[in-house]
C-alpha cells in the first residue's frame, strides 16, 4: 500500500508445481519418454547410415550398412516429391520400383556407383527412423552432388518445380548441399543448377524464400544468423507434408495433428507430427531427437532450449502476436507492433516446457496495475535559477511578520506594519509561488502504472501526479507510437496526437500516454492507462446525465435513471 516504487519490476512469485515434460537442463527429470537413440547419437554424422551400392562385380546394387565400406564411398543424394512418382493404390509397388531403375541409370550415366534414396535406405523400425531423420541434413551435406528428379515434363515444367519447391525437406536438401543438378522423368538430360536458378525456378511466390536462398548461395546480401533461422522457419512452416496441398500466403501457426496419414517417403514410414521442425533442426547447431509422438509447438520448445544463443522461444514469449494459437499462446510468427525476433533481447529463458506445451519460465517480473488511487509520483525537473530564487521567496513571510510585530512596539510602527504588510503579501502570494518554482519541464520521474476506469482528461491526470503548475506546455505528452490507438503528429518534435480515445465495435477503448515517447518502456516512464465504456447510437456519442456539484449531487440522476439507459450508456457487466 505504500506510494513508493523501487523504479523496477518486481520478481513474479508465482511457481509451476508440476512435472516439466521436456526441461533445459539435462540434471532436471523430464516426463518425456526417451528413447535408446537419444542417448548415443552424434550432433553431426560424417556419413550416411546407409547407401545403395553397386556391387564390386557390376551385376546388382546392395544396401550397404557397413561403415567402413560407406566412409570411403562418394554418393548421390537424391531429392523427389512422393506425388511425382506413385500414388497410393495397387500399382504403388510397380511405380516405386519404375523410379527406382530411373535412379539406378541416372546415377550411373553421372559417374557414381552409390546413391541415397528415402525409399531404400530409411530404416524400418521407429527408432531406426527417427535416427535417419535426425541426421538427414547431414547426407545432403556429404554428398558430392544432390539430383533433383522432377516430374514428366509434358505436364508443364512450371508445375513440377512449384510441385517439387512444396515440399517440407527442399530447403535442408537445396541449401545444405555442395552441387545441385536435375533431371525430368520423361527427359535423358541431366542439367547442372545454381542456387539462384532454383530460387527462380521452384521459389517465386515469396521473398522469404529468394532471401534465404540469396544469403546461402554467397550473395552480397547475408542475413544475420538469427534472421535467416527466422525467415527459414517461416518458409519452412508453408510447406506441405505428404497427401497435403502446399500452402499459400502467411505461415499457419503450428498444431498436433497437422499429419493426416499419407507417407513422403517408404511403405511403413509415416511422416511425424513435428516434420516441419525436423526439417528446420538441420540449420541448428544443436537437434533434438526426433520423435512421433511430440507435436511441433513442444519440439520447437525443445529444439530453441537446445540452442541457447539463438533463443527462438524466449524471444517468441516477448512477442505481441496478432493471432494466439489455440494450443499455446507463446507461439508467435510476427508481432503487432511490427517487431522482429531479432529485434528482441529478452530478459527471461524458458525453463522447459509442460505436457500440453505451455512454456515454464525462470526470471520473469511483474508490473502490477494501481487502481484504487493515483500515488505520490516523485519527479525531477529542468534546473533555472529563477525558479529556484521565486520558490524560496515564501519562506521569508514569517520571519517579515514576526519582525514586523517586534518592531512596532520598540522601534516604528510604520516600519513595524510595512514588514507585517509585506509578510501578508508574501504569504498571500506563496501558493502561486510555489507553482512557478514546480513549474519546470519533468526530465525524471519514478515509473508507475496505474490504471482508471472511465475516460479521463490530460489535465486531470497531470495535477494528480504532478500537482498543480504554472506553465505554457503540457507535463505529459501522448505517446506517438507504442500503441495502436497511438497518433504521432506532424510536428518536428515527436509527440502524439490529442486525438487520445477511439470508439471500437466492442465499444471499449484502450489508450496510452505518457511523458515518454514509447508507452511500452514501463520500466523507465509513468504511463497512464484507460478503458473507457462508451455506446454510440444514431451516430452521436451519449453522454452520462448533468449532475450538480453539490455533495449528494448524484443522487437525483441516479434515481430517474431506468436500467435500459443504463446498459445503454455503461454496459451490461456494470449494470450486472
Amino acid at each position: 500500500d505504500s506510494p513508493y516504487n523501487a523504479g523496477y519490476y518486481k520478481p513474479y512469485l508465482c511457481q509451476f508445481q508440476g512435472q516439466l515434460w521436456a526441461a533445459r537442463s539435462r540434471m532436471e527429470h523430464s516426463s518425456r519418454v526417451k528413447e535408446e537413440a537419444d542417448m548415443n547419437t552424434r550432433t553431426h554424422a560424417c556419413y550416411p547410415r546407409i547407401l545403395m551400392i553397386r556391387s564390386p562385380n557390376q551385376s546388382e546394387w546392395v544396401r550397404c550398412v557397413d561403415r567402413d565400406i560407406i566412409i570411403h564411398t562418394k554418393y548421390i543424394a537424391i531429392s523427389y516429391r512422393a506425388t511425382d512418382v506413385y500414388s497410393r493404390g495397387l500399382g504403388e509397388k510397380k511405380e516405386k520400383a519404375q523410379f527406382t531403375d530411373e535412379v539406378r541409370a541416372t546415377v550411373l550415366g553421372q559417374q557414381f556407383d552409390a546413391y541415397w534414396l528415402d525409399l531404400e535406405c530409411l530404416g524400418e523400425t521407429p527408432l531406426e527412423e527417427n535416427l535417419d531423420v535426425y541426421c538427414m541434413s547431414d547426407v545432403y551435406r556429404r554428398a558430392e552432388t544432390t539430383l533433383i528428379m522432377l516430374g514428366r515434363a509434358d505436364s508443364g515444367e512450371d508445375e513440377c518445380w512449384r510441385s517439387w519447391g512444396g515440399r517440407v525437406w527442399t530447403f535442408p536438401e537445396a541449401l545444405l548441399s555442395s552441387r545441385l543438378c536435375y533431371k525430368f522423368r520423361d527427359r535423358e538430360e541431366v542439367e547442372s543448377l545454381s542456387l539462384f536458378q532454383l530460387a527462380n525456378l521452384a521459389y517465386t511466390n515469396s521473398e522469404d524464400e529468394q532471401a534465404i536462398v540469396n544469403a546461402y548461395a554467397g550473395g552480397k546480401d547475408p542475413l544475420e544468423r538469427l534472421e535467416r533461422l527466422t525467415l527459414l522457419k517461416k518458409a519452412i512452416w508453408r510447406r506441405a507434408m505428404a497427401g497435403l496441398p502446399t500452402r499459400s500466403g502467411p505461415p499457419p501457426p503450428p498444431k498436433s495433428d497437422m499429419v493426416d496419414g499419407g507417407s513422403d517417403t517408404g511403405e511403413g514410414y509415416k511422416p511425424h507430427k513435428a516434420e516441419h521442425v525436423y526439417a528446420l533442426m538441420g540449420f541448428f547447431e544443436h537437434r533434438i531427437q526426433p520423435n512421433h509422438d511430440e507435436d511441433e509447438l513442444r519440439a520447437l520448445a525443445r529444439l530453441s532450449m537446445a540452442n541457447d544463443t539463438d533463443r527462438i522461444a524466449d524471444r517468441m514469449v516477448s512477442m505481441f502476436p496478432s493471432t494466439t494459437t489455440p494450443g499455446a499462446c507463446w507461439y508467435a510468427d510476427n508481432d503487432i507492433y511490427d517487431a522482429n525476433l531479432w529485434d528482441i533481447l529478452p530478459e527471461i529463458q524458458v525453463a522447459g516446457v509442460t505436457e500440453n506445451g505451455a512454456l515454464v519460465l525462470d526470471g520473469c517480473r511483474a508490473a502490477a496495475i494501481r487502481w484504487k488511487d493515483f500515488p505520490e509520483v516523485p519527479f525531477a525537473t529542468t534546473f533555472s535559477l529563477r525558479r529556484k530564487i521565486v520558490g524560496s521567496i515564501p519562506y521569508f513571510s514569517w520571519p517579515f511578520i514576526v519582525i514586523g510585530l517586534g518592531v512596532i512596539p520598540k522601534t516604528s510602527k510604520v516600519a513595524g506594519f510595512v514588514l507585517i504588510g509585506i509578510g501578508l503579501l508574501l504569504l498571500f502570494f506563496s501558493p502561486r509561488l510555489f507553482l512557478y518554482s514546480k513549474s519546470g519541464r519533468i526530465i525524471n520521474k519514478q515509473p508507475w502504472l496505474i490504471g482508471v476506469k472511465g475516460v479521463v482528461d490530460r489535465e486531470t491526470v497531470e495535477s494528480h501526479l504532478y500537482g498543480g503548475t504554472i506553465a505554457h506546455f503540457p507535463r505529459m505528452y501522448f505517446t506517438p507510437s507504442g500503441s495502436l490507438f497511438s497518433k504521432p503528429e506532424q510536428f518536428s518534435r515527436r509527440i502524439g496526437s490529442d486525438v487520445w480515445w477511439m470508439i471500437g465495435d466492442g465499444s471499449i477503448c484502450r489508450g496510452h500516454f505518457s511523458k515518454s515517447v514509447c508507452s511500452f518502456t514501463m520500466y523507465f516512464y509513468i504511463f497512464f492507462v484507460y478503458l473507457c465504456m462508451l455506446s454510440q447510437a444514431g451516430g452521436k456519442l451519449l453522454q452520462p446525465p448533468q449532475i450538480s456539484d453539490s455533495l449528494l449531487g448524484w443522487l437525483p440522476p441516479l434515481i430517474r435513471m431506468k436500467e435500459p439507459e443504463l446498459v445503454d450508456k455503461l454496459g451490461l457487466d456494470e449494470c450486472a
